[in-house]
Order: C-alpha cells, then structure tokens, then sequence
C-alpha cells in the first residue's frame, strides 16, 4: 500500500478528534463521486491499522437515468473490496436536496440499526462545509447553522454520524482518485445549475477565490469550524442557565430561593434568573425551549418575541406559535400554556 500524506492526514484527525474507536463497525455512504470514493479508500487502506469492519451503503434516488447503473458501479467496487453492500432505492423520485437527503439519514440509520454498525461515515468536506456556511448564511440563520458540517453528531440511538474529510478539499480528494486512479462514477446533475448549491460550487466560490481570498473555500472552512466550538460552549453553558431558571424564585426581600411549591417544567422560566444572563444565552435559552413545543425549528421572529418578555410587565404576552401555545408573564414567571 502506498502510505500519502493524506492517509496520514487522515489517521491522526480519526486519532486526535477521537471519530472513531478500534475494532469498530463503520457504514460509508458511497455515491461513486470522487469524495466517497476517496473517503472509502482511505479506510480500507487504513483498516489494518484499526481493525474496523466496514460496510458500504449507496443510495439510488431514480432522479437520473444513469442512476441503476451507478449503483451497479457501486456494488462491483464493493465485491471487488470485499466490503459488505446495502442498496436502497426510492420508490419513487427524490424531488427536493432536503428530501433526499433526510430520506438518506434515516435510511442509513435503519441499516446501521439493522447489521450492528456502530458509526455512519459520510465523505463530506472542507469545500462542502464552506458551501453549508454559505448557503445557510444567505438564508438567515445564527452560529449554530453557519457550523452545521460537524466533525460527528448523534444520528438515532447509539449510532455516530462522523465525517473525517472535513479538513480535505474538494481538490484534494480529485487528485487522491488520480493519484490511485479510482474510477470514479460522475454525478451529471452536480452541473445543474437549478440546484443553489451547484450554483455557489460553480458560480459563488470561484467568484470569491477570483476576486478576493483564492483560500476563499478554506478560510471559510476553518471559520465554520471556530464556530463549532464556540456553539457547543454557548449550547452548555444555555441549558445550564435554564436549568436554573426553572428552579429558583425570587422573594419579597429580593432573596433568591429554590422553589419547592413549583415542579421543574421547562414551560416555566424565572426572569429574575434571565435577566442577569447575556442577551446571547437569553435567546439560546428560548431557541431551548420553542424546539421542545415546535413542530418546526423556531425562527428569528419567533425567539425574540419570547425573549422580549424577560423584561416585559406583568401580563404581557405573546401571539400565539405555530401549534397554539402562547407565553405570558406570571410575574417573575414566563409560562407558555
């Protein structure tokens, strides 16, 4: 086996980040692109290093005409590997990148559940993280979208979802499936421009590399990942301060007590507790609970309309949220009822 620099670019992140353990099940979701199959390769040379079992997973979305035949691809590759192969086939056509790609999460789950794979493994990269920040950025969102590509996530029980390329262009991995000569199955509809994000892939970024940072693509890459840990730390230290004020009151003297006549609800907070926050964790802390009674991720107007009440008079209240629930200040108390 020939040993690059990207292999062993690759062994210390699994090792440092702590992505994977030895001995382990991995399923790798494998498209036939040149990131999959750059992903795979790698830990197929990699596995006598750690021990792994690895199964490959490939998704046939019936939206292009070649899409039997890219599966077939596929599972010749895995049979020539010796890797154990799962295809799943829509029953009908895909119609939207978001259906697909949460009809691919739950089906990967499903498999993993099904043949005791302890981690999914998907060949995101550094250039598909710049492409999520930007294309979330220009749809409005907070830190936590703009760091959505993380280096691993809870999928559904036990299962991880781990994406160790998140360090590796899309360039590189092109040159790694030259280098190897890896034949690699190429996704026509990557070229359609009616996709937003084949238009920032083809259109945006280069404009960006052209005109202002030719490491546009990994500038933004590496800001995705300072995000990452500054969302966890501002997540923590959110459930932290609502923790708290689910518990304590304030009493006539000003003194602060743990409330025993109140049960812990997450649907009652103390404004005497938010107030003394950030007005940072404060809207975390709403974002906290309006996923808790939401069908749908919360907005922007929705989070600052429940926050607007920590300081509120008394009585105040909200219109109602999607589903019906209203907030109204209790005196030191916002309820959602």
């Amino acid at each position: 086996m020939v040993w690059t620099d990207l292999h062993a670019k690759i062994h210390r992140t699994i090792r440092s980040r702590h992505l994977f353990e030895r001995n382990q099940r991995l399923l790798v979701a494998v498209s036939g692109g040149q990131d999959s199959l750059c992903l795979i390769k790698l830990l197929l040379d990699l596995q006598p290093k750690w021990g792994w079992q690895l199964g490959i997973a490939h998704f046939d979305h019936c939206w292009r005409v070649d899409s039997q035949a890219n599966a077939d691809h596929v599972k010749n590759l895995a049979e020539n590997w010796g890797v154990s192969f799962y295809l799943e086939t829509a029953n009908k056509p895909v119609n939207s990148e978001a259906t697909a790609r949460e009809w691919r999460y739950q089906t990967l789950g499903a498999i993993a559940q099904a043949n005791n794979y302890q981690y999914i493994v998907t060949g995101h990269t550094a250039s598909d993280r710049a492409e999520t920040f930007l294309y979330n950025l220009m749809r409005g969102t907070g830190a936590d979208g703009l760091q959505a590509l993380t280096w691993q996530r809870p999928l559904t029980g036990h299962i991880l979802l781990v994406r160790p390329l998140l360090e590796i262009t899309r360039n590189q991995t092109e040159q790694f499936c030259q280098e190897f000569q890896l034949p690699v199955w190429e996704d026509s509809t990557n070229q359609d421009l009616k996709y937003a994000r084949n238009r920032i892939r083809q259109e945006l970024i280069p404009y960006l590399q052209t005109n202002f940072n030719p490491q546009a693509e990994l500038a933004i890459a590496q800001t995705a990942e300072l995000l990452q840990a500054e969302v966890e730390y501002l997540e923590q230290a959110a459930q932290q301060l609502r923790k708290e004020a689910m518990k304590w009151g304030v009493g006539k003297d000003g003194e602060e007590f743990l409330s025993p006549s109140f049960p812990l609800s997450p649907l009652r907070l103390n404004r005497q507790v938010l107030q003394k926050a950030p007005l940072a964790l404060q809207r975390r802390v709403m974002r906290q609970v309006l996923q808790e009674i939401l069908a749908d991720a919360p907005n922007f107007e929705h989070i600052e309309k429940l926050t607007a009440l920590i300081t509120a008079p008394n009585r105040s209240q909200t219109d109602p949220f999607p589903g019906g629930a209203i907030a109204q200040v209790q005196g030191d108390w916002i309820c959602l009822q």
